[in-house]
């Protein structure tokens, strides 16, 4: 009975429109209201339909499923409050300052949370690379892929700061015009550098050779040992290590012996004129029977080419099915020796350089 005299002594109409300041209760409530509710709202996001959508996406073969839930559970508590707070503040009528201090640091967070978003998609694709790789990724790879990975972070984080600026009132066009002269005069003293850092990059996405390859760039040849950021090591037949920019190797043609899987071997054989066209057809008989008994050589033809000068020439192709050079020179070794051999036994000489002089002596009569 007292509490219900009590209510009714109280004139709320009057305690809802009153004011402190320019902020009336009533607008205060709804604000307090809007606060709970919405933070309520993103609790309950965060913790229930967060967790469905997670084991939902498990159940999914594609990844990219998987990145968006982890940028979503990426976001920390104290952003949920911000928002919150922010969408509640706005029924309010605050003085334009310390509205323009609420629009910042809205912005700040947004921007952040963008980035933070954004970082977990470069490192999401770095992982793809690496992992979309079938064979075992080397050091040097790693390394490389971390670069490309920082650099895009660098490029992302720098992009997120000039639209904080831009939002804080900050001219940014001279901000960018000023780091731009700065930029070209930097880009000017390491213009040699940075083009070998750049042609690193170009290798390792082109990948014209990788480390253990055996190339040849103009009149040196030699083995791949170590592709760096700025030049790459070759160690050549004789033993020395070559260093070549990288700039150098991609400006100039490369000749990779690695990538090739098979050798095409031409050579030529000449037998002296004595020899009889019974003995020349097994001849060419003789050479297609020592090929073909070679596991890792391949036939491709054998003819009597031509009448030479002081021999009877004879033109052999075959293919040799590795890239390998020791084994394609034990191959052409067993190819000669075994002719040799086969030749001597028919009774068919190897041709040099001779000359026959026939002399027609006739009596003179007397």
């Amino acid at each position: 009975m007292v509490l219900k005299i009590f209510l009714n002594m109280i004139d709320f109409n009057s305690i809802i429109n009153y004011s402190i300041g320019q902020i009336a209760v009533k607008d205060f409530l709804i604000a307090l209201l809007v606060f709970f509710v919405l933070l309520a709202v993103l609790k309950i996001f965060r913790e229930i339909i967060l967790g469905k959508l997670k084991k939902a996406a498990e159940k999914t073969k594609t990844e990219i499923d998987d990145v968006f839930i982890k940028i979503i559970k990426n976001i920390a508590p104290p952003f949920y409050f911000l928002v919150a707070l922010y969408a509640a503040l706005k029924y309010l009528t605050l003085p334009d300052f310390f509205g323009k201090i609420i629009d910042c640091l809205f912005i700040l967070a947004i921007a952040i949370q963008v980035g933070r978003s954004l970082q977990i998609f470069i490192d999401f694709g770095v992982k793809k690379i690496t992992k979309g790789k079938k064979e075992k990724i080397s050091l040097r790879d790693k390394r490389q892929i971390q670069i490309v990975a920082l650099v895009l972070k660098i490029l992302l984080w720098s992009f997120v700061v000039l639209i904080i600026l831009s939002n804080f009132g900050i001219n940014i066009t001279s901000l960018i015009a000023g780091l731009g002269i700065g930029g070209v005069a930097i880009a000017f003293a390491l213009q040699n550098i940075l083009t070998d850092i750049f042609s690193s990059f170009s290798i390792y996405f082109d990948k014209p050779f990788e480390e253990g390859d055996f190339i040849v760039v103009g009149k040196d040849r030699g083995i791949v040992k170590k592709i760096g950021i700025k030049s790459t090591r070759v160690q050549t037949l004789g033993g020395e290590e070559l260093i070549v920019s990288n700039k150098e190797l991609t400006n100039t043609r490369i000749h990779n012996y690695k990538k090739m899987e098979k050798r095409r071997i031409v050579f030529n054989f000449g037998v002296t004129y004595g020899v009889s066209a019974k003995k020349l057809k097994k001849a060419q008989l003789i050479v297609k029977e020592i090929i073909e008994k070679i596991e890792l050589a391949k036939l491709d033809r054998v003819h009597f080419k031509e009448f030479g000068d002081f021999s009877l020439n004879f033109e052999v192709v075959y293919y040799v099915l590795t890239s390998d050079y020791v084994l394609y020179m034990d191959i052409q070794q067993k190819i000669n020796l075994t002719l040799m051999e086969k030749l001597e036994e028919e009774g068919i000489e190897f041709a040099y350089p001779t000359y026959t002089v026939f002399l027609d002596k006739q009596k003179k009569s007397e």
